[in-house]
């Protein structure tokens, strides 16, 4: 050249030969890519097309193979679920013969309509199928549950029933004397009905509450002298007469086996003894037919 000339290469020189010979490469690479592999079966390479081909199948083979995994992860939790099913199938019979109802009692109704389809046998399970399996398994589930629901409510209803019946000796330490039913009036000789129960005892001995429940009353009265009544709810009410003390008072919560007076010979009475009865809906009761359930009310208790 005429004239000399100096050119000076400095670190931001070199930075963009370095960033311009890259974005070469890539451009390069890109358009190799888009001619070659996107369009090899317009150019007819037969090298791209068999390298495609086999990244194809081999994609295909896995995506087989997970599917296939997952239907059978599918299948078996299915078939664990169906015998859990079955599980509860069984406790709730058991469990209904132990409350003694039946257990057909307690499904809920059954769809109306008539149904029907297609048999999809086991060994031909797909996803739409299983699908249609887990649904109809969760539907089974949801009415087991309200069945067991309802025999649990059963249960507690027909515990807290018992619990409440008035099962326990009001005097333990006495002697049954006269019972329910017809017999001679002690006072008049004539036949009269006797509403209750007499246990005859010394002067003193406690009386306890047949069952819980809440005072109803406490009186003096002509026949029964000093009295009380206590309601047990359901208009079931016992009654204890003739005492010589009485430990509680109106709307007083009373326990089981609890003390409520002492025996004593108040009222139309020949001598110390309590007169017990056991009334529903103000009709009298046989007491004994109560008090001779004592084991089973107090297994239920427990």
């Amino acid at each position: 050249m005429a004239t000399a000339r100096s050119i000076t290469l400095t670190g931001r020189h070199l930075a963009l030969a370095v960033t311009a010979l890259i974005v070469t490469v890539l451009v390069l690479s890109t358009m190799f890519s888009y001619f070659t592999v996107r369009h090899a079966a317009e150019i007819r390479l037969p090298f791209l097309q068999e390298m495609l081909r086999s990244i194809s199948l081999e994609e295909a083979a896995k995506t087989r193979d997970l599917v296939r995994e997952n239907l059978v992860n599918m299948a078996t939790r299915l078939g664990h679920m169906q015998a859990q099913l079955m599980e509860l199938d069984s406790l709730g019979e058991r469990l209904a013969g132990l409350a003694g109802v039946k257990i057909k009692d307690l499904k809920p109704a059954s769809p109306a309509g008539a149904q029907g389809g297609p048999l999809v046998p086991t060994d031909r399970l797909d996803a739409l199928a299983l699908q249609h399996a887990l649904d109809d398994l969760a539907r089974q589930v949801e009415a087991k549950s309200e069945t067991l629901a309802t025999l649990e409510n059963h249960i507690f209803d027909e515990r807290i029933r018992k619990s409440l019946l008035p099962t326990t000796n009001p005097a333990p330490e006495g002697v049954r004397a006269s019972g329910f039913g017809w017999r001679t009036d002690p006072f008049t000789g004539q036949p009269a009905l006797h509403e209750g129960l007499d246990f005859t005892a010394a002067p003193g001995t406690p009386i306890l509450a047949a069952a819980p429940g809440i005072v109803l009353s406490v009186e003096r009265h002509p026949e029964y002298g000093n009295v009380v009544d206590i309601d047990h709810g359901d208009d079931l009410v016992t009654r204890y007469a003739h005492a010589s003390l009485v430990l509680v008072k109106p709307g007083e919560f009373v326990k089981r086996g609890q003390q409520i007076a002492a025996v004593g010979n108040t009222g139309r009475s020949t001598g110390p003894h309590l007169h017990f009865e056991v009334r529903l809906k103000g009709v009298p009761q046989n007491p004994a037919r109560f008090l001779d359930r004592e084991p089973t009310a107090a297994l239920a208790k427990r």
